[in-house]
Formats: C-alpha cells, structure tokens, sequence
C-alpha cells in the first residue's frame, strides 16, 4: 500500500513537469505569436516637394585683369621722378615718371632753327624766281636759269618739310620723357628708383599697371559639357558666379563671354571667359577662384535631400515612410544635384516621406520613429 502511494506521487510529478514544459516549449505557430514585437527605429525624414531647381556647372579658374601693362621708358635718360604711389588706383593720362628731359628739349630747339633758316632760304629763293621770270618774259633772261631757279625753291620747300619730320620726331622723345597712365588701373610695386639711369633696351618695367575693372575669369569644364553651355548661350545671357578657393564666399556674379575655340584634347576640356564688373574689387589678378555657371533653372522638379540618396547593389534607392511609419526600400532615378538638394526623375512622387538619417539601421518593413519631420527646402547654394 506504500509503495503504491510512492508510485503514485511520482506519476503525478511527471504529468504536471510534462505539462509546464508544453506550455513553454508548445509547437512554433504558438511560439510565434508570442515573438515580442520589433522595435522601432529612430529616423528623420523629409517630404519630397516640387521647386524651381538651378543646374550649375562648376570648374577651377583663374582670375584676370582685363589689362596689364608694363610701365617702361622708350628713351634713354635719367630717373628724375615717380609721381605715383604703390598701389595707387590712377586715371588714363595721369603722370606716373618724368625723365631728364634736357637732351631731347636741345634736339626739338635745333630742329625748330633748321627749320626758321630753311624757311627764310625759301623766301630768298621764291623773291629770285620771280625776279627771274619777269626777265624772262622782256627776254633778258633764259628760260634755263628760270628753270634752275624753280628747281631751288623746290629744294628748299622739301628741307621745311624734312624740317617738318624732324621736329616732331624730336618732339616725340620729349614727350616719351613724361610716361602717363595708358588706362585706368592700379599701380604696382615699384621696380625702378629715382636717379637711376633708364633706357628704352631695359627688359625690366619701372612698376606694372593692371586694370581690375573689369576683370576676366578663366576657367575649365569637363569636354562632355559644351553643348549644355552651347545651348544656355542660346537662350541668353548665361550667369557666372566666382566663389573663393574654399568655395564657401562669393566673390562676384558676372557673364560668360566665350567659349574657347577648340577643347584641349589631353585633358579632355574646355576654357571659358567671364567678365565681371568687380566694382568691389573682391576678385584680385592671379588669383585661383571656384566658378560656378548656371546653365538651365528646372521648373517644378521633384527634389530630396541629398543624404536621402542611397546605393545599393541594384543602384540608387531611398527608404519611403508610408503612412503607418513603416519604411520601404524604393528604387530611384536622379538628375543633377544642386547644393545639399538632388533632383528625383522617377521612383518618388511630391509628398511622400523619405529618409535622410538613421538609414542604416533600417531593414524592409522597419516600424520607424520619426524625430523630425521637414520639406526638402535645403540650400541650392
């Protein structure tokens, strides 16, 4: 009777261990439905929006003045003054240097003189032939000495105007011993000091005078671009604007004047001019600058943040949030990118939400908390 009792108490056991391991072990649709849920992922999105999108092209230039010219002196002489300052802005036609200007003064006196004595040579000679043809009229003169006659007042008529050459030749060294300002611009550093000996061999220029503005730009672009330019010359005037070398500050907005006739085939590209007022004086000769053309304004493209743009081994993608937060992997088409905004051409439509932080955590069909929630109305700058 014990033993039966024993016996009892350990099936009774058995069952009831039997029973709680079912409960936690139970078959896999059971175990299933009691799968805790999968967390929700952090994400920030933006709405996909319609805007008016700029289309720039961007390229490495340098800056150019429009003229540089190098101060030198056409006659030999002494350095007797420099008129200008360093870095002095001067106006067409004003004093920069003066030249000793005494020799040149002496030649335009004596050529003056020649030219008073060849002139009273011919008032003699003219008084003679008249006298000579008066004679030869009541025959007591010959026609031959009538002729010589006229053939020395012929002379002396070409010596005035040898005189004539000579004297604004000499006039004209003594102008060159006042160089003037041949265009607005500013002035250099000063090559050349007073007192010493300048001549018209000197390869050297007494200081060099650039003409700021206005003021070129030279810049490259990728060869596979010149039709889009091509096409923006077209329709109009095609803005430039020049940003430092950090491309963070613009320096000035201007107008592409041409293309370069030919494409350098090394490296594949194509030079253009811009021109710009620089009234500022912000873009400085040589220096290296960041032009940046506008080639077309889209109107109405669909746009997302750039960060929203992500690649995958079928190509570009973004995550969609539908309207029950759960994100979606969507193939995309892109255009051009402006700033921190890239056009979509197909894959996305206005309003929906993609997005733009938080991506990698995310997997097909993640529930996702949205810490923020913005239009694409980043800067196209």
């Amino acid at each position: 009777m014990r033993l039966r009792s024993v016996l009892l108490s350990v099936v009774v056991l058995a069952v009831g261990g039997a029973g709680v391991w079912y409960a936690l072990q139970g078959p896999e649709p059971v175990r299933a439905d009691r799968a805790p849920a999968r967390p929700a992922v952090q994400v920030s999105v933006a709405s996909v929006t319609r805007r008016d999108m700029p289309i720039y092209l961007s390229g490495l230039g340098t800056a150019q003045a429009e003229y540089t010219v190098g101060i030198h002196s056409q006659v030999d002489g002494k350095l007797l003054e420099v008129k200008f300052t360093e870095g002095q802005h001067v106006k067409k036609g004003d004093v920069l240097v003066k030249i000793d200007p005494r020799l040149y003064q002496a030649a335009l006196d004596q050529a003056n003189a020649k030219k008073a004595q060849d002139e009273a040579g011919l008032v003699a000679a003219q008084k003679d032939l008249q006298r000579f043809k008066t004679l030869a009229l009541k025959s007591f003169e010959t026609q031959q000495n009538v002729d010589q006659q006229q053939a020395k007042v012929d002379q002396a008529k070409a010596s005035i105007a040898a005189d004539d050459a000579a004297i604004e030749t000499a006039q004209t060294q003594l102008d060159y011993t006042t160089i003037t300002a041949p265009t607005d611009g500013r002035i250099g550093v000063r090559l050349v000091d007073p007192g010493n000996l300048v001549r018209a061999s000197d390869q050297g220029s007494i200081a060099t005078l650039t003409r700021t503005q206005p003021l070129a730009v030279i810049f490259t672009l990728p060869a596979r671009t010149l039709d889009d330019v091509r096409d923006a010359l077209a329709r109009g005037p095609v803005e430039v604007t020049a940003f430092d070398q950090d491309n963070r500050r613009a320096l000035g907005t201007g107008r592409l004047l041409l293309i370069d006739n030919q494409i350098d085939q090394t490296t594949a590209t194509i030079r253009l001019k811009a021109m710009f007022a620089n009234a500022d004086e912000k873009l400085w000769p040589g220096e290296f600058v960041n032009a940046r053309l506008l080639v077309e304004t889209r109107a109405g493209a669909l746009v997302v943040p750039s960060t929203a743009v992500q690649r995958g081994p079928d190509g570009l993608f973004t995550w969609v949030v539908g309207d029950d937060n759960v994100a979606q992997p969507r193939q995309i088409e892109v255009g051009p990118a402006t700033g921190d905004l890239t056009i979509v051409t197909s894959g996305v439509s206005a309003g929906e939400r993609v997005v733009t932080d938080g991506q990698y955590k995310l997997q097909k069909d993640s529930p996702v908390t949205i810490t923020n929630a913005v239009p694409a109305t980043g800067s196209t700058s």
